[in-house]
């Protein structure tokens, strides 16, 4: 099997999706036989709730499969992950439901996974969708992920509009949004059995393993013919301090709690391996957020607790 698609669905947050993403996906496989692929769904609801499931069931061509409780992102995508390599497949498929992909978005990926060995990842050209429009942009979404002085990890070019100016750009590896990986070359870099650390639960998982991946010296790049649009609802959005205020606003509690807490996890796991400059800019970061928090989003500071009691098995990571 050429390769898997795994996507996690949750709660009526995702049902609204899937009668305009499964369809946009079926089309974006069709240039593989039905047996060169699967496609995997992990349901993070709770047993009591069944939307995605009573949706899903129509197409018998999905693999679903849930426990009843929350997984978080990444333990869930990594038992898909060791489904797909059971399934002695090539190539792993991560895609949010809130997508809708052009239909030759992951034809273009495989492609290019398969013209360059050296390649562990590729990112497609995200793009804005609005849903509640029925609108799609020329806002860039992601142009994949890129690494910024002091573990910083930012969304290439989100919230611009696109102009092909990101084409051909090598990145540190692409959004959890939307990426395809040589499974072979994550085999490289897994801590025990895990891919995504499954300790980050949600947000900034796919930062931590598209480092890992290139701090093994595993290269990734965009390609920019592949298109997929996303209705982002955790929207980062905006420049200057006044958007980004709004924009934080806009996000629930919950979201800026595992965000705050999963970016200062990062910078304990990695701090060992980074050189002086790098630890000046984690410092100041630290010290800014810190503030932030004080001033701004005092909720936050509880985080701290869970930081300093996580920090030493965190260090002892790979």
């Amino acid at each position: 099997m050429k390769l898997a698609v795994g996507f996690i669905t949750y709660q009526d947050l995702t049902a609204k999706y899937l009668a305009d993403f499964v369809p946009s996906l079926m089309k974006a496989l069709r240039f593989l036989e039905p047996a060169d692929y699967q496609i995997y769904a992990w349901d993070n609801s709770s047993l009591s709730n069944h939307q995605n499931k009573e949706i899903l069931d129509s197409y018998p061509v999905v693999k679903y499969f849930g426990t009843g409780e929350n997984l978080g992102f990444g333990r869930a995508t990594n038992i898909m992950i060791h489904q797909a390599r059971q399934s002695g497949a090539e190539y792993f498929l991560t895609i949010n439901p809130d997508t809708i992909l052009e239909p030759s978005a992951v034809s273009e990926l495989v492609s290019a996974l398969e013209v360059d060995p050296a390649l562990a990842s590729v990112a497609p050209k995200i793009l804005r969708w609005n849903f509640a429009a029925n609108t799609k942009t020329k806002q860039i979404d992601s142009a994949g992920i890129i690494l910024l002085p002091g573990l910083r990890f930012k969304d290439l070019g989100q919230g611009i509009e696109d102009q092909k100016q990101f084409d051909r750009r090598t990145i540190l590896g692409p959004s959890g949004a939307a990426g395809l990986y040589r499974l072979a070359d994550l085999e490289k870099i897994k801590d025990g059995e895990q891919y995504f650390d499954e300790r980050l639960f949600m947000y900034k998982e796919d930062c931590d393993l598209d480092y890992r991946l290139w701090r093994a010296g595993l290269k990734s790049r965009l390609v920019p013919e592949a298109i997929v649009y996303h209705d982002r609802t955790a929207s980062a959005f905006g420049l200057g301090l006044w958007s980004v205020l709004k924009n934080r606003s806009k996000k629930s509690r919950q979201v800026r709690l595992w965000s705050h807490l999963n970016e200062h996890l990062i910078y304990v796991k990695h701090w060992s391996s980074q050189n002086f400059i790098s630890r000046v800019f984690i410092v100041f970061r630290f010290l800014s957020i810190l503030i932030f928090s004080l001033i701004l989003e005092q909720f936050l500071l509880k985080n701290y607790r869970l930081i300093l009691k996580r920090s030493e098995v965190l260090t002892n990571v790979k």
